[in-house]
């Protein structure tokens, strides 16, 4: 696990703004425990393509991992609406179900 957060970390260092890099990096801190850095390279990822889905989903889990539930239903809630206006009805099912799951 070590090795693939380094060699991730080496690649966002030499293509900082590759959104998919940037997801990877954020999922294996995730994978990892480290949900705090997770967060951080969500955020991150999410400045640079607030339309990148995907990272809403799993930044709010990070978030509910540290307890931070209010920041977690704004993530979610933000991720409906740029599936609603992707028109992606299975990424904003997930994210409805996630915010619903939430309370």
């Amino acid at each position: 696990m070590r090795n693939r957060l380094e060699a991730l970390k080496k690649l966002v260092e030499q293509q900082p703004s590759d959104n998919f890099v940037r997801y990877a990096l954020a999922m294996a801190y995730a994978d990892a425990g480290e949900f705090e850095r997770a967060v951080e390279e969500f955020g991150v990822l999410l400045s640079l393509n607030p339309d990148y889905k995907a990272a809403y989903l799993h930044a709010g889990q990070a978030l509910e991992k540290l307890g931070r539930l209010e920041e977690a239903r704004q993530m979610y809630q933000r991720g409906i609406e740029v599936t609603t206006r992707q028109g992606d009805g299975h990424a904003r099912e997930q994210l409805a179900g996630a915010l619903e799951l939430l309370g």
